[in-house]
């Protein structure tokens, strides 16, 4: 048995931001299938990292930042169109 060190990667080594809180409280309270979907891209950062896929480490990283954002104004847009609508009833 040899031991085989990790490969050096352009990406250095710490891994890129999973944003997993932000997805987490993008999906408790702004839109919940777009902030599903930041949560499983999230999720997938760490163990990409880990087994060497760093560039799917980084990509899975910027989609779920993407889908946490996406999540969050989708919120917002239904917040606004809730209060407008209700502004117009009285």
């Amino acid at each position: 048995m040899s031991y085989n060190p990790p490969p050096s990667h352009e990406y250095g080594g710490t891994p890129p931001s999973s944003h997993l809180v932000w997805a987490i409280l993008t999906t408790l309270f702004c839109c919940l299938p777009a902030g599903i979907v930041s949560i499983v891209f999230a999720a997938q950062v760490d163990s990409k990292w880990s087994s060497g896929d760093h560039a799917g480490a980084v990509n899975a990283s910027e989609k779920a930042k993407t889908w946490a954002i996406v999540s969050a104004v989708a919120g917002a847009v239904v917040l606004v169109i809730y209060v407008l609508a209700a502004l117009g009833n009285n």
